[in-house]
């Protein structure tokens, strides 16, 4: 097994995540099977319980992992599926350890950070590196690490000290260390600064580990005379040092990479030059294709963190992806959905009407998930803004459990339906706590992973747009479900329930079939979204609100789904839009603040 470390300087927020993941796109390229590690020093055992505005979103994993935000980059940027192993933090290798200590596996000795705890990191490592990711069987060739926060964290010193042994002990010609730093130009004197580099590699070799290649994050190419002083001052071969400037979008780091060679220098440290050039075509069309874009796709997010992305950031992904499978240029509203409830009226009138005007403006409309009371009256409100007024509308997780609050209020006429997530006393639960799920415990503890649903109305805009199969694997991640006490009353008023779980109890998929395109799901079909294989539900959504819809379902309906041929859209490269990426707003490039989406 051959390991790639990535590790970042000076400051947060610079892109690691997007630069591991184009370093395993390139070695890929190279005919290399790569596999991912994400290592974040927090003592949290997982991301399941942080806020989004603290952390970002939760990536929800096959096996039910909730994980940091980058594996999701890596699943999308490596077309792979990881584990909850391949995100390693500080309070997993505490556990661990304790819980070894506990049953007396150290036999009375002292345990401590050195050599337990960095052992126990080691282990770890190598044991995750070993699970195959990718569909085939057997380990893959590459693992490429990324070391989450800063050189210097004071958390993340026992993770430094462990890969300082590791680095020994698989010995040379397995260890590759890529830094990622900054090299910013002061708008004072317009030259690029190589002191903030010089100082984070300082700091890196006096932790005990040197840089085998250097990728500088500025706003242009560096210039020559500047590589080479961070050569003379990093200690590192001038042609090992590469430029990861601001691109119109994160889908040509790769592209950078590749030109500059990168795959080269880490290839010569790996003992692996015999492999050919990296073949990235498809990758190229479609990053071209992204910035060809011009005819917008106007979609209005009515959520609750709307003021930090990446809350939102799969979701996000998976809208860029299906706008590109339908040649449309994503434009994203952000809607508050407080901003849209009568009390705001009140309060801040300019703010309720500019999030009316977004929502009015919009093309189609999505309900993200969410946890918390707060604009959920917001959302019910969008909802019944799409389903009167003929607008698309996909709702996912807590947007689907809102569509179901919305029709029983509005056609069922029971004004006081809610969910038991926010009224637990409410004489119409349209939405309940469900039996397997803690009260007592919150991280872990909901419905979590992957599971089976099965449709059971094939003639449906759903079923159609997975490829007409019986069944669909989707990630779930929800502790509240629609209440299978009301689902006769519900459908017999013209609320189909198109998929359910293996039970038929817990309602999974519901769809207006009346509708030019009203879909809710349970599930998280972000999740599985890919660059060239857009998520579904998605893709529907996209596609009805720019007109394409008929003639997507259409083609569907004429191509051999249960082969998953691949399906065209106005000349775009062929994708497939019935299989189930790309981190990071703040570097390579950002999102647009309402006028279009880039990356």
């Amino acid at each position: 097994m051959k390991y790639v470390l990535v590790t970042g300087g000076v400051v947060s927020g610079l892109g690691k995540g997007v630069t591991a993941s184009s370093i395993g796109v390139v070695l890929k390229a190279c005919g290399l099977r790569v596999t991912s590690i994400k290592i974040d020093p927090y003592l949290n055992t997982d991301a399941g319980t942080m806020s989004p505005f603290e952390h970002g979103e939760v990536f929800v994993l096959d096996d039910g992992g909730e994980a940091d935000l980058d594996l999701g980059n890596y699943e999308r940027f490596l077309d792979i599926k990881l584990t909850r192993d391949n995100n390693i933090t500080t309070g997993k290798i505490y556990q661990f350890v304790i819980n070894k200590e506990r049953k007396g596996d150290y036999l009375g000795k002292t345990v401590q950070v050195v050599p337990h705890v960095t052992d126990a990191i080691q282990e770890w490592i190598e044991r995750a590196a070993m699970i195959p990711v990718d569909g085939e069987e057997g380990p893959a060739d590459v693992c490429v690490i990324e070391l989450g926060g800063t050189i210097g964290d004071i958390e993340s010193m026992p993770f430094i000290e462990a890969l300082c042994q590791f680095s020994c002990h698989v010995g040379p010609g397995n260890f590759c260390l890529v830094h990622v730093s900054l090299v910013p130009v002061l708008n004072v004197v317009g030259e690029q600064k190589t002191k903030p580099t010089q100082h984070s590699v300082r700091g890196l070799r006096a932790l005990g580990l040197a840089p085998n290649v250097l990728a500088c994050r500025s706003e242009k190419p560096l210039d020559e005379n500047v590589k080479g002083k961070l050569s003379q001052f990093c200690h590192v071969p001038v042609e090992n040092i590469f430029t990861l400037y601001d691109v119109s979008n994160i889908w040509h780091v790769p592209l950078l990479l590749r030109d500059q060679k990168a795959h080269k220098a880490i290839l010569t440290k790996l003992d692996l030059l015999s492999l050919g050039e990296p073949n990235l075509r498809k990758w190229k069309d479609r990053a071209e294709l992204c910035d060809t874009l011009h005819d917008p796709v106007k979609i209005a997010i009515v959520g609750k963190y709307t003021g930090l992305s990446d809350s939102y950031l799969s979701v996000l992904k998976a809208l860029l992806h299906a706008s590109v499978a339908c040649q449309r240029k994503l434009v994203v509203e952000w809607v508050p959905a407080a901003d849209l409830e009568e009390l705001r009226a009140i309060e801040a009138p300019n703010l309720h009407g500019k999030a009316w005007n977004m929502l009015k403006g919009a093309d189609g409309i999505l309900v993200p998930g969410g946890f918390g009371d707060r604009g959920v009256q917001g959302k019910i409100i969008a909802a019944k803004y799409a389903r009167e007024n003929n607008v698309p509308f996909l709702g996912i997780c807590l947007g689907m459990q809102i569509a179901v609050i919305e029709y029983a209020r509005s056609i069922l006429k029971l004004q006081n339906a809610n969910s038991t997530e926010f009224d637990p006393d409410t004489k119409n639960p349209c939405v309940i706590f469900m039996p397997e799920g803690s009260k007592t415990h919150m991280g872990g503890t909901m419905r979590l992973g992957s599971r089976r649903t099965f449709f059971h109305v094939l003639d449906c805009k759903s079923a159609k747009l997975y490829g007409n199969v019986r069944y669909i694997d989707e990630r779930h991640r929800h502790r509240y479900e629609v209440n299978p006490g009301m689902i006769l009353e519900l459908e017999n008023a013209g609320l189909t329930f198109v998929g359910k779980d293996e039970t038929g109890r817990r309602m999974e998929i519901l769809e207006l079939l009346t509708h030019p395109y009203f879909v809710g799901v349970q599930f998280h079909p972000e999740y599985k979204s890919r660059p060239g294989k857009p998520s579904a539900p998605f893709l529907g959504l996209v596609a009805a609100s720019c007109g394409q819809l008929g003639r997507l379902l259409q083609s569907l309906s004429h191509s051999d789904m249960l082969t998953h041929k691949d399906l065209s859209i106005n000349g775009a490269p062929k994708l497939n839009p019935y299989q189930n990426g790309d981190n990071n707003k703040r570097a390579y490039g950002s999102y647009s603040n309402g006028d279009g989406v880039h990356a």
